[in-house]
């Protein structure tokens, strides 16, 4: 079957996007799940700092917050998979529905910390992907003048993995200004932005829930897996 002026879509794979289909589906009762990745290992580390400042904001609005420690994860392909840092942070991913990342600027651009984290994240884990269709917050802290190469770069990884990376973000200028001794931000113009940030997280995560598997489903893939299954019943002939 074929649909005009269109010969090239196969109209029984071609879904038509309506308001009833985008209704939520299964349990939409539990807290939002949030992942939290921060790109150093320093002691006094602003981006630890940042993350731990927008978790207790995510907390209030509600969110079950699970921060992963990147001390002991090693560099991507040196390691088997089944390295115990490499399996606790799949099994986080899988386990969120929002997720943010926090990078320092280094050389203009995110850390290797950051990166190796992210590297460790696989496109498809068997059948189940396990960044596509999360929400994702990007934050970074400077050591100098205001800069977005790290917010614009974590935008691009958040892409890259079929992630729904929010419109707002959180550039903390000269970070060794904005928090004190103890680790906490200062009041100001930027915390008031974080607080932005963790907020429309929550929303959009909220909107999104029961609607991804809806929202991340493809005309391609559904075409590739009906010639999948074409080629399937022609082996067996």
């Amino acid at each position: 079957m074929t649909i005009n002026d269109l010969p090239n879509i196969k109209a029984d794979l071609l879904d038509i996007p309506s308001l009833a289909k985008l209704a939520p589906d299964g349990d939409v009762s539990h807290p939002p799940r949030i992942l939290m990745l921060y790109g150093s290992l320093r002691e006094r580390s602003f981006s630890r700092f940042l993350t731990y400042e927008a978790a207790r904001i995510l907390e209030h609005f509600g969110a079950e917050v699970k921060i992963f420690d990147p001390m002991e994860l090693p560099m991507v392909g040196s390691v088997p998979e089944d390295h115990p840092k490499v399996r606790e942070l799949r099994e986080l991913c899988l386990w969120s529905e929002g997720q943010v990342w926090c990078s320092p600027e280094r050389h203009g651009a995110i850390t290797a910390v950051m990166k190796n984290q992210i590297d460790w994240i696989p496109l498809e884990q068997g059948a189940v992907r396990p960044s596509q269709g999360r929400t994702l917050a990007v934050m970074q802290v400077c050591g100098g003048s205001q800069s977005f190469n790290v917010v614009n770069t974590l935008r691009l990884l958040g892409r890259w993995m079929r992630m729904f990376t929010i419109p707002n973000q959180s550039s903390v200028p000269m970070a060794y200004k904005e928090f004190d001794d103890a680790g906490r931000m200062r009041p100001s113009a930027y915390y008031d932005r974080v607080v932005d940030v963790m907020e429309e997280l929550v929303k959009i995560t909220l909107l999104m829930r029961g609607r991804t598997a809806y929202l991340t489903d493809r005309y391609s893939e559904r075409n590739e897996r009906a010639k999948a299954k074409i080629n399937q019943q022609i082996a067996r002939l």
